[in-house]
């Protein structure tokens, strides 16, 4: 029972740092973590999508006109788009080295304690390609702006995973989100934000108990081309 107790107050710890760095933070962004844990229908993000719907509800209950949702860069262009009233702003970055499938340990070590390196990624706004980030989150501020944002902008990573489990692998967009807290926050607040953003669906994601239950049956409709929108 003492473990269990010691854990709580860690996670209030966490939770109480995560508060006070972002209090000091430039106020781009409300982090709030990781948004789904499988694909449900694919494309995986386009109007009245239920992944999209959910995002746009969390920008509404921050009275927020905009959200950003952070992708490992696929085959799509990440066009922007509105879902009602919410300006969805999609940004994915691409690893240089080529798609990694597999969760790389040593690299996952490397980028919790140095950080992400600046020239390891290119980016992929609403169809445009950077090959830096500061470019890259210079546009998507701007189009933020652009669509009346003021204040600070929900932002979560995909989190969907294709294959393999969801509890172990983070899913989709997880990098480019600790590396977007990190330049917000320092790289203390970008560790502390991804540790807590992971929590954030199982109490937030009102399909969590679906996606969970059934994720190994949508992970093989997604692999096997039957989730597929059209």
């Amino acid at each position: 029972m003492k473990w269990y107790i010691g854990f709580i107050i860690i996670i209030f710890l966490l939770i109480g740092f995560v508060y006070v760095s972002t209090e000091q933070s430039t106020g781009d962004i409300e982090p709030l973590g990781r948004l789904a844990f499988v694909k449900i229908a694919n494309p995986d993000m386009y109007p009245e999508h239920v992944h999209a719907n959910l995002l746009a509800q969390y920008a509404e209950e921050r009275n927020s006109k905009c959200a950003i949702v952070l992708h490992y860069a696929g085959s799509s262009n990440y066009r922007n788009f509105m879902n009602g009233e919410v300006y969805i702003i999609e940004m994915a970055f691409m690893d240089t080295a080529g798609a990694q499938v597999d969760i790389n340990w040593n690299q996952v070590l490397d980028y919790g304690i140095n950080g992400v390196p600046d020239d390891k990624w290119n980016y992929k706004v609403d169809g445009q390609i950077f090959d830096n980030y500061e470019d890259a989150w210079a546009r998507v501020m701007e189009m933020a702006k652009e669509h009346g944002q003021k204040g600070p902008i929900p932002t979560v990573w995909h989190g969907t995973v294709r294959q393999g489990s969801i509890f172990v692998n983070p899913g989709c967009g997880f990098p480019l989100y600790y590396q977007v807290c990190c330049k917000q926050f320092g790289h203390v607040g970008g560790v502390m934000h991804a540790l807590t953003g992971s929590l954030f669906p199982y109490f937030n994601n009102p399909y969590r108990s679906y996606e969970i239950q059934h994720a190994s049956e949508l992970q093989y409709y997604y692999t096997h081309n039957m989730l597929n929108y059209e």
